[in-house]
């Protein structure tokens, strides 16, 4: 009896096999019959109707392959939560078999990936690249990995900066177009609006951990990449934990909720919707005068958009956050987005390549930008008809020339995670800006190690 099971065992075995084998069999001959490359491009997706794979849907797949018969582009996208996909995909590079050809990837990892040699250096392409010569400078930065070389091409791209309600600014008799040129310039528009117009909320930032990332992005690197300052020092590889500007960011946090009390009411600010409430209440309605936040806020106001304002640009205005002092380069920013690059273990790495370069040319980079509402990383985006058409496009697009970007170290996470956390106690008027400076001091140190931070 425990023969026959074993002799049906094994020729249940040899069947799978012969038909794996066929099977593997017929799809290399279809392949050699067809005489094409096939290469996978894989990106996040948000569902079927995600506008990145509209975008690839939309003929423009079809056209590459039919200027490129010697190729196949199969889709693949993954469906999942930010975190959950950068996870997918490092698993799927780590071999060949798995590994994508093309690869869609947030540059706040694409450095950590790079230096983990899970990604091409694409130095020698973009060299031979006459496109390359018209990526933005700064956004350069964002994929060039710390050994100096490019891992990846920026696709999107985003800025952030002051949007401010006209008609608030006209009546509190402020100037309008508003260019602040340093903080206290900013700090001093919101006591206005608070002596003049009393039942306004002068400003909003972005404050409660509840909020993740944004508190980080949104208000804490924009506030100390406009000093001198920075919050972690790439030729030394150590975290920042004090520093003049460090201090300087947390007293202006501080001045605005607990000196000046231009900020919002504590259950608004730290609420995980504050920035809803700001944009899609607060501000259209003459309620907020100012909010820190970023360029895609702005959609809120579309036609198609949560809270749609008629002639949007007459009553809305989007001002460059400026540097502490006004020093030079005179208003700072922090840019994302995402990039493509070619995997380390792609099987068809000049076949990606090609696709890269046809998507990333001037007519579909900026087609692509414009049907997700963010930046094109192109300089020459701005010839494009239709580009511009947009909304406070050209003001956030013009951010970009002084564009900082999120250190890309592997602890970033952790640090932004106690930055959040601070600033909330700031803002609460639960920790002093110097108490806050020594508490990301121990905290960091704990999480990153004390080889790992400097005091400036």
């Amino acid at each position: 009896m425990k023969s026959n099971k074993i002799k049906a065992s094994f020729m249940l075995m040899l069947a799978a096999l012969m038909v794996f084998t066929t099977a593997c069999s017929s799809g290399e001959k279809k392949e050699e019959a067809n005489g094409k490359k096939e290469i996978t491009v894989t990106f996040r997706s948000s569902g079927s109707n995600d506008s990145l794979t509209k975008y690839f849907n939309a003929g423009l797949v079809e056209e590459f392959e039919k200027q490129n018969q010697d190729i196949k582009v199969n889709l693949a996208p993954i469906l999942a939560s930010e975190g959950d996909y950068f996870s997918k995909v490092v698993l799927q590079m780590k071999s060949s078999d798995t590994s994508p050809d093309l690869i869609a990837e947030d540059t706040s990892i694409l450095k950590s990936d790079a230096e983990a040699g899970y990604l091409e250096p694409l130095d020698s392409k973009v060299e031979a690249w006459s496109d390359w010569s018209n990526i933005i400078p700064n956004l350069k930065a964002g994929v060039t990995g710390e050994d100096g070389k490019v891992y990846g091409i920026p696709a999107t791209s985003d800025t952030r900066g002051l949007w401010y309600n006209k008609d608030l600014f006209k009546k509190a008799g402020l100037p309008v177009p508003w260019e602040p040129k340093t903080w206290e310039e900013v700090l001093d528009a919101a006591r206005t609006i608070k002596a003049k117009l009393p039942d306004v909320t002068p400003m909003h930032m972005t404050v409660g951990k509840a909020s993740g990332e944004g508190v980080t992005m949104q208000t804490l690197e924009m506030l100390l990449y406009g000093t001198q300052d920075q919050l972690y020092d790439f030729d030394t590889k150590k975290w920042i934990v004090s520093s003049p500007g460090l201090l300087d960011s947390f007293k202006f946090i501080n001045q605005v909720f607990n000196v000046d009390k231009t900020g919002p009411a504590l259950q608004i600010a730290l609420s995980g919707q504050a920035g809803s409430m700001a944009f899609e209440q607060l501000l259209p309605q003459d309620k907020m005068a100012i909010a820190l936040d970023g360029s895609w806020a702005g959609s809120t106001w579309s036609a198609t958009g949560a809270a749609p304002i008629e002639n949007v640009t007459e009553k809305m205005g989007f001002a460059a956050m400026p540097t502490q002092n006004g020093q030079e380069p005179g208003a700072t920013t922090m840019s994302g987005g995402w990039a493509w690059s070619i995997p380390a273990n792609a099987k068809n790495k000049d076949e990606a390549w090609k696709f890269l370069q046809f998507i990333m040319n001037k007519e579909n980079a900026t087609a692509r930008v414009v049907a997700e509402g963010a930046l094109s990383p192109r300089v020459d985006s701005v010839d494009v008809s239709g580009y511009l058409d947009r909304p406070f496009i050209k003001e956030a697009q013009s951010f970009l020339n002084h564009a900082h970007f999120r250190p890309t170290n592997d602890k970033y996470a952790s640090v932004s995670t106690q930055i959040q956390s601070i600033v909330e106690s700031i803002a609460s008027g639960n920790l002093s800006p110097e108490d806050a400076v020594k508490q990301f001091k121990e905290n960091v140190t704990r999480v990153a190690g004390a080889d790992a931070v400097e005091e400036k």
